[in-house]
């Protein structure tokens, strides 16, 4: 049977055909940023929460679907009117002092968020009978060469091939068999685990917070919306990128808490992800332990890509450097030598002995979400911004009463977790 047409003579098929291709050839920047995202620290994170509250805390993740797609859409549409990254908007209209206060924020956070991927490259190495000697400067070596390539489109194919092995995360939360009722309950019901509202509980769920929604991700989608060069016509592939990146990163962290959960149901000690997975051997067989490994060592590797990049185009973008993965190393020396040197220092710190890895992947999850509500608000200010983007693209006044609704919960979270912090016996644990 020939192809339905159109009035106009055209088939349906081709006009489907052509849709297909025109978001193919936008989408990158959106599901490289969300998938990167479950990256050690968040793989941590999450497997730490099931572990200790099973799946009590599955809610916390749903209600960040919508936050994580509007903030990161924001930033796309940013970047698409600007052509510039975030960095270099904030020198742009807020000044050096204010442009100097958030690349050093990002800075900070970016470079303990790489830290922490190495450690995870350390502690999956170990359990693999890989000394940490070896496998943590074979991934950083890696790390150089997949990013100097001299081709966006290149680095972008084989960043995406990391992020399609993420889906290993679904085959194993399957073969913990989690009870369906259960999960379902638990990811739209609510609840506050037993033991009630402790500081353990809130230095976690900022922890979550943190890792799902991170500052690094707003200046790395931005600077990689502007090196693909996406035009105001690229906006709405844009946002189904965005989309499609939002679900994948709360459906991974979902199936990684159900991991996590696995340990809390048959109340085994839960220490790291590597400690983890060796525990749950005699329940998901020989395979699943690598699995779990070879999972840990592989979204280290895809987050430390883009914290790392991110890093790089915000310092080149600030000191007027060529930042462009479209060039090759001799075009763009400083960009790649910022991006090397971050890269071989946080690999040497890791591998100082007797470092308490996991305490330093958790404790970076909170420090991104304790700083993320400032990197929030320049985004915010930036967004309604008329004479930058026109009327057609400033926030609508729902954006502005959802970002402002998130950025005072975020605040609160940061206070109540300051508070525990310098003075515990004001919060005793209640139960619900």
């Amino acid at each position: 049977m020939p192809p339905a047409t159109k009035p106009d003579g055209r088939t349906v098929g081709s006009r489907w055909s052509h849709r297909l291709l025109s978001f193919l050839v936008v989408a990158g920047p959106g599901l490289i940023v969300m998938v990167a995202d479950n990256d050690a620290g968040a793989i941590s994170t999450y497997t730490q929460a099931g572990a200790q509250y099973g799946t009590k805390l599955l809610w916390v993740l749903l209600l960040l679907l919508p936050v994580t797609y509007f903030i990161q859409e924001m930033v796309a549409r940013l970047g698409i009117a600007t052509g510039r990254g975030h960095a270099a908007m904030i020198y742009r209209r807020f000044g050096k002092w204010w442009g100097r206060f958030s690349l050093f924020d990002l800075l900070l956070v970016n470079f303990l968020t790489l830290v922490t991927e190495f450690a995870a490259v350390a502690l999956a190495a170990d359990r693999l009978g890989l000394s940490p000697l070896i496998a943590v400067p074979l991934a950083a070596a890696a790390l150089v060469g997949l990013v100097g390539t001299g081709s966006y489109r290149r680095w972008e194919r084989m960043t995406l091939v990391l992020c399609g092995l993420d889906l290993a995360w679904f085959i194993l939360a399957a073969m913990t068999t989690p009870d369906a009722s259960t999960v379902i309950h638990d990811l739209v019901v609510p609840s506050v685990p037993a033991g009630g509202i402790t500081p353990d509980l809130v230095f976690l769920v900022i922890a979550i917070v943190g890792t799902t929604i991170a500052p690094w991700q707003l200046f790395f989608q931005q600077s990689c919306v502007a090196d693909k060069r996406l035009r105001f016509s690229d906006l709405k592939w844009a946002r189904i990128d965005t989309f499609l990146g939002a679900c994948m990163v709360v459906g991974l962290g979902l199936a990684m808490m159900l991991v996590g959960n696995a340990l809390h149901q048959a109340g085994l000690d839960y220490t790291d992800p590597a400690q983890m997975a060796e525990a749950l051997a005699p329940s998901i067989g020989h395979v699943g332990r690598t699995l779990i490994l070879l999972m840990m060592v592989n979204c280290a590797i895809l987050g430390a890509t883009a914290v790392s990049l991110s890093s790089a185009w915000a310092w080149g973008e600030v000191a007027c450097w060529s930042h462009s993965l479209q060039m090759r190393m001799s075009e763009a020396p400083g960009f790649y030598a910022s991006y090397a040197a971050c890269v071989a220092l946080a690999a040497g710190l890791v591998l100082i002995p007797g470092a308490p890895l996991q305490e330093i992947i958790v404790s970076v999850q909170v420090l991104a979400g304790i700083m993320l509500p400032s990197a929030i608000i320049f985004l915010q200010l930036l967004l309604n911004d008329r004479e930058l983007l026109g009327e057609a693209f400033v926030n609508k006044p729902w954006n502005n009463v959802v970002n402002w609704t998130v950025i005072a919960v975020l605040f609160a979270l940061s206070l109540v977790l300051a508070a525990q912090v310098l003075a515990p016996e004001l919060f005793p644990a209640t139960t619900p």
